[in-house]
């Protein structure tokens, strides 16, 4: 499969598949080449006005599309597999966006020979700040992957991985901004507790963010020199991050994506 712009079809658009379907428009995808699925009338309607993209049936979108992506929920994929699997062409391209199914699941329910890549991304996408993880399955070529590569860099970033390590991957970035997110909400209301106006709270957290963000992403620094930049003896810093270091913050974010990753294992249990 030669790279270029091909007939693109989000098969569940929900969330994620909006993220890449409105990804892929502002890269200059042309919209006569995207196609979505969506089990609501309701759903259809809304992609429909919002970006203009044709609402098929998911039998036509395996007809006409060369790239499948598939997003629905992971408990929902066997049962789209045995709708369309035995229709879809061991030519086309399918990608599956669902989280903690392994690329197998798909090689099962599919034609021989048809290319599987998986993909993590995260909602990040929605501002082109997306991490995406991608990975073949054992029947897609370096061809697959740099298409997929193709289709998620205007989405923000991305790395090839070993899918043995894709459930890592879950837990890391693809629910990663949750805990950013649940960090500044908790910091804002730390500001509050002190005194400040909620907007203040707001602002000051959330530049400060963006700042040790693009600092981590820009200076090839280790997180720990950055951070000792910040911690003055006796100072104020050092003062909290006694109290988190007391609060087992480091050993609650390590039980919390190893819980994450458990979970990716069990859906793909699940849906098996």
């Amino acid at each position: 499969m030669a790279s270029g712009v091909h007939t693109v079809a989000v098969i569940g658009a929900g969330k994620i598949g909006e993220l890449m379907l409105s990804g892929l428009l502002r890269s200059g995808w042309p919209v006569e080449r995207l196609l979505a699925t969506a089990r609501r009338p309701s759903r259809a309607e809304e992609l429909t006005a919002r970006y203009g993209v044709r609402v098929v049936d998911n039998l036509t979108a395996v007809d006409e599309a060369e790239v499948l992506a598939i997003s629905v929920k992971p408990q929902d994929a066997g049962a789209l597999l045995d709708e369309i699997g035995a229709k879809v062409p061991a030519d086309k391209l399918v990608i599956s966006l669902c989280a903690g199914l392994p690329t197998t699941f798909f090689n099962r329910r599919l034609p021989e020979g048809t290319p599987v890549v998986r993909v993590m991304t995260n909602t990040p996408a929605l501002v082109d700040q997306a991490m995406s993880a991608i990975s073949a399955g054992a029947h897609a070529t370096g061809e697959h992957l740099a298409l997929a590569e193709e289709m998620f860099s205007p989405l923000g970033a991305t790395v090839r991985v070993p899918e043995s390590q894709q459930d890592a991957v879950t837990a890391l970035s693809g629910s990663g901004p949750a805990y950013f997110y649940l960090l500044v909400e908790a910091m804002i209301d730390a500001g509050i507790l002190l005194g400040l106006p909620r907007q203040v709270a707001h602002e000051l957290i959330v530049q400060t963010a963006i700042g040790s963000a693009v600092m981590l992403r820009d200076s090839g620094e280790h997180p720990v020199k950055l951070r000792e930049a910040v911690t003055s003896p006796a100072g104020t810093t050092i003062s909290a991050i006694r109290e988190l270091e007391n609060h087992g913050v480091r050993a609650a974010m390590l039980a919390a994506l190893e819980a994450a990753r458990d979970r990716a294992r069990e859906l793909a249990a699940q849906a098996d």
